[in-house]
């Protein structure tokens, strides 16, 4: 399937953020639900287990399939297959309704009523903003608890299916993608195995390194990845500080192994 067919984030810019709605910037994976399936933003189905899908509702929702704070990498690793019974670990997180009538308000409520008391599939908290300290404080409050940040939807706005003004995210840190082209062995505790990727950027933008820069990442890294690295050529994504002045990553951490796009 071509195109989007999820809303997507533009980057908050210090805009007033005021009568904005809040909510948790997620770790998780995009999932659409089409009323039959659960689909990727790029329209791949994930081999959601049966019963599952036969307990969600027929109206269309947007959300992400998530476990908790820093288990992206266990999400992952779980929404691959419908074998795996770590699926009971699994929630979807939902945030819109697509297709239901009016501006965001109506939407949510509509996806609320569609979910509520359901095992699977709950409906993700939204804070209306206050302001600029107001944002500073929940952004606060959810990176102490190692969340990655925030997302701001504009009031009464509309669905669109594209990278959208009405949808931002705050975030401290930056993340990107980039392609595994070697390794570093490992010191110390390390020995033996990989102490760090040898990796060039992919793709290029605002705050983001130019495309084919070579830097390393070993930073997030667990003992079976040192183990069993990613493949050369892999696309992995990472996160960052900011870029130092030969526009470099600052801080490069290993997020995850790309497995949906």
């Amino acid at each position: 399937m071509s195109g989007e067919i999820v809303m997507l984030a533009k980057r908050w810019e210090k805009s007033d953020p005021t009568g904005w709605w809040m909510s948790e910037k997620l770790d998780g994976v995009r999932a659409l639900w089409d009323g039959k399936r659960f689909l990727s933003r790029n329209g791949n189905a994930f081999p959601v287990p049966e019963a599952i899908v036969k307990s969600m509702p027929s109206t269309k929702l947007d959300g992400e399939l998530w476990i908790g704070r820093g288990l992206f990498q266990d999400t992952i690793s779980i929404v691959r297959s419908a074998r795996d019974k770590g699926w009971h670990r699994v929630t979807y997180q939902v945030f819109d309704a697509p297709e239901a009538p009016g501006g965001f308000e109506p939407r949510i409520a509509r996806a609320m009523r569609e979910i509520e008391g359901h095992a699977f599939a709950r409906a993700l908290s939204q804070i209306r903003c206050e302001g600029h300290e107001h944002l500073a404080e929940r952004l606060a409050a959810v990176l102490r608890e190692r969340g990655e940040g925030l997302m701001l939807r504009r009031a009464g706005s509309p669905y669109d299916r594209r990278k959208s003004p009405h949808l931002l995210k705050v975030k401290v840190f930056e993340s990107a993608e980039a392609r595994v082209v070697g390794y570093v062995p490992g010191e110390g505790k390390h020995e033996g195995r990989v102490g760090s990727l040898r990796v060039t950027a992919v793709g290029s933008g605002k705050n983001l390194p130019a495309e084919g820069t070579p830097f390393k990442v070993g930073t997030g890294l667990s003992d079976d990845q040192r183990e069993r690295p990613p493949k050369l050529g892999a696309l992995v994504t990472y996160s960052f500080q900011e870029l130092t002045m030969e526009g470099v990553p600052r801080f490069p951490a290993f997020v995850a192994v790309r497995d949906y796009e």
